[in-house]
């Protein structure tokens, strides 16, 4: 009887001690296989760094679908973990708005979280013969300082299951807080410079206004005119968004020098230009940027066509008269591709992205050049039609039924990143006596460029009514939103730092479904063992213990 006296202390005593050592000593083990809940190095050093306090309320709560449950679980954790690395600097409260019962009330509330930026999702279901509805906000508000921004959760690729969506949703839910709480805790001493190249494009501000409007929201932005004296310095990065008009050999230096020593760019133009000829259709023309050389010598080239996509979205045509007035029809416009075919998926700027909207779209092909990498990121679907410019664009294509047994161009890349090593398209031309040739360099400091064959993909189209713009990838004909944008802003958050807060968007989370034919013909008994296993399984531990009890003490 001493003996086990001396027993029972000594366990008091451990497990005293490890109660106290816990209060100084704190660890967390992720014993996941996908390392689910351990956050990014830039996400763990955003939130030691935050210089005063952020609040989050989440709205995705209440009574869900297991599903949304599951993603509602997942921010939850993932909040935890923010907290565990900041402290007490991250609070945030899950709200559950069908906790307000008052009519008036609950819609003024819908109104107020749709006017701060969170958007309702309808879920639908059948309850024992029932068909219920439930307005839902997959969605949360993060404040700083008096700032506020809203962060949608529920992202993801629309063309994937409802299944695979939430999956994607849930490996996205890192990125999207931690993106927003950079957004609003940078200060103009952190934030990294981004130049807009606006000298060789007629696009009005108007139609860049959102992309515009959403780099600022993380980057300082500044405007270049290359026919300026004077190299480009001091940018972190490069956009040049639609040029319609040739770049002189001068301006096309300057940005051959940008990329040698270490600027990153990103290029979006066209291998043709659309004139307006008549009401019957339009006329595709090449179009000379003057580009061809420096991107050869990167590894890429631009072709002058249009592509024609199956996988389309639909323009409003006249197709005829219903009675005295015209009978106007949403049709598919082969011109306006759809593209959700993602060369590299596991390419954080493509990983889980939702369908981007092109128009009038040209090919890239890549050739060789040593030292640069060449990464694919967006694709047309395989059922395509290139067409050699000049080339007529009838309104009459929409209006035929298209034959797929034509549609045999395949796959043909769109959008595709360029990383390494970028070598001067003037190597062995400088001559000593040039004035350029002062701080020239034929070859320097490792970068990255991305070039897309669409110039329209960074352009949002204008309610001229209320003369304001709509979002950037918004189809006003569809009302569909497409991730034009996220698609430039992963772009641009890429190329400046491959290795910050964008690297979250690599996180991969398996699903693991259950054998659901196995399961509903078993049903009965998983649920018995389920109920009775635990049971069992105590019972037999507590008979061993009496059993090595008795034989210890009789003897």
């Amino acid at each position: 009887m001493k003996s086990a006296s001396v027993q029972t202390l000594l366990i008091v005593a451990a497990l005293v001690a490890v109660n106290v050592l816990s209060a100084f000593v704190f660890f967390r083990l992720d014993l996941t296989e996908e390392k689910r809940y351990t956050l990014s190095d830039a996400t763990r050093t955003l939130l030691a760094e935050l210089p005063d306090d952020i609040h989050v309320d989440v709205y995705l709560t209440g009574d869900l679908p297991p599903a949304f449950k599951r993603l509602e679980n997942a921010v939850r954790e993932t909040l935890d973990e923010f907290q565990v690395q900041a402290g007490k600097t991250v609070t945030f409260r899950f709200i559950d708005p069908d906790v307000v019962t008052n009519v008036d009330e609950k819609n003024k509330l819908i109104d107020r979280l749709q006017q701060r930026g969170l958007l309702p999702t309808n879920l639908v279901a059948n309850e024992g013969g029932k068909r219920t509805e439930k307005l839902v906000f997959p969605g949360a508000i993060v404040s700083y300082k008096g700032k506020e921004t809203a962060v949608l959760l529920l992202k993801g690729n629309k063309a994937a299951s409802k299944e695979d969506q939430l999956n994607q949703s849930y490996e996205g839910v890192e990125f999207e807080l931690a993106s927003a709480i950079r957004k609003l805790t940078q200060t103009e001493g952190n934030r990294r410079r981004v130049g807009l190249l606006y000298s060789h494009t007629q696009v009005p501000p108007s139609r860049f206004a959102d992309l515009l409007a959403s780099v600022q929201q993380s980057y300082d932005l500044f405007f270049i005119d290359l026919s300026k004296p004077g190299p480009i310095t001091g940018l972190d990065a490069v956009l040049v968004p639609k040029p319609d008009r040739p770049f002189s050999d001068d301006e096309i230096f300057k940005l051959d020098q940008y990329v040698v020593n270490g600027g990153r760019a990103l290029f979006f133009v066209d291998g043709q230009r659309i004139d307006s000829v008549s009401n019957e259709g339009n006329y595709a023309q090449p179009l000379n940027l003057n580009l061809d050389e420096l991107f050869f010598r990167w590894g890429v080239r631009v072709n002058r066509d249009v592509v024609k996509d199956m996988y389309c979205a639909p323009i409003p045509l006249n197709v005829g008269n219903l009675g005295d007035k015209p009978n106007i029809q949403l049709l598919p416009w082969r011109f306006f591709p759809l593209l959700n075919n993602f060369g590299t998926s596991g390419n954080p700027i493509v990983r889980n992205l939702d369908a981007v909207l092109g128009r009038f779209i040209s090919t890239l092909d890549t050739v060789q050049a040593p030292g640069i990498r060449k990464i694919p990121l967006l694709m047309t679907s395989p059922y395509t039609q290139v067409l050699k410019t000049p080339a007529l664009i009838s309104y009459n294509e929409a209006r035929q039924q298209p034959d797929p047994q034509t549609y045999t161009g395949g796959v043909r890349l769109v959008g595709c990143l360029l990383e390494g090593r970028f070598q001067s398209v003037y190597a062995n031309r400088i001559l000593p006596g040039d004035a350029r040739a002062a701080g020239f360099r034929a070859s320097g400091e490792p970068s990255r460029v991305l070039i897309c064959s669409d110039g329209d993909l960074v352009v949002n189209d204008v309610d001229y009514k209320r003369n304001t713009p709509y979002p950037l990838g918004f189809d006003r004909f569809t009302r569909s939103t497409f991730a034009n944008k996220d698609f430039a802003l992963n772009a641009i958050d890429y190329l400046v730092d491959p290795n910050g807060v964008i690297a979250a968007r690599t996180r991969s989370v398996a699903l693991r479904p259950l054998d659901k034919i196995r399961l509903n013909a078993n049903r009965t008994g998983w649920q018995l063992l389920n109920l009775l296993g635990p049971l069992a399984l105590v019972g037999l531990v507590g008979l061993a213990w009496q059993v090595v009890r008795r034989r210890r003490y009789t003897h």
